[in-house]
């Protein structure tokens, strides 16, 4: 009875990794797909945090008026749309959607609504120290639904890119997301002493 388990067990071990494998392979296919059916972006992305993202954002949706502007949890409403209308954007392009705690999320919340609009490829602001896994989370959240993206890095000041510790993190939360629909986000205080107390020597 217990080798039948064991057995059991190796089974699904075997057919998870094989289902995850086949999926991360299928995701580069379809980033493939969407970058030619779609080799502009047809929206822009903003992951919030910091207002000059979104000060990037105005001055480059300038040259791009028939783009929609998408800031995803950034500053306050009253601080954002006098940056957008000082740049002359106008109020019907942009859309600020509070609903992301956390970069995973700043992706999984507004995925129906590009969906809906049926976009297959956006434009991706967020700091340069943040943009690699802002890239990570978006090839496998976006690649995923077939939604290819441009990534453009705002000038920080921050003297170096993030830890591989994050990354790691919350590639795990996105493919736990495309095979679950959840993110794990009420998880994340438990992931951050996981990792840093048992990986890479961090405390």
């Amino acid at each position: 009875m217990k080798q039948f388990h064991r057995q059991l067990q190796r089974y699904w071990i075997f057919s998870i990794t094989g289902f995850i494998l086949i999926l991360l392979l299928i995701i580069p296919l379809r980033l493939a797909i969407a970058y030619y059916q779609a080799p502009q972006p047809q929206a822009i992305l903003t992951l919030g945090a910091w207002i000059d993202r979104e000060e990037f954002t105005a001055e480059f949706a300038r040259w791009y008026p028939s783009l929609e502007i998408w800031v995803s949890s950034g500053s306050f409403p009253y601080m954002v749309r006098p940056i957008f209308q000082a740049a002359g954007i106008r109020s019907d392009r942009l859309h600020l959607d509070y609903r992301a705690v956390d970069t995973v999320t700043n992706f999984t919340t507004l995925v129906p609504d590009f969906k809906q609009r049926q976009f297959q490829h956006l434009y991706l602001i967020t700091s340069d120290y943040h943009m690699p896994r802002a890239k990570a989370i978006a090839t496998l959240v976006l690649g995923s639904q077939g939604i290819a993206f441009t990534p453009l890095s705002v000038p920080s000041n921050q003297p170096k890119k993030e830890s591989i510790r994050p990354i790691i993190r919350d590639i795990g939360r996105s493919i736990l997301w495309i095979f679950t629909g959840r993110t794990g986000a009420k998880l994340q205080p438990f992931l951050n002493h996981y990792f840093s107390q048992y990986h890479f020597g961090l405390r």
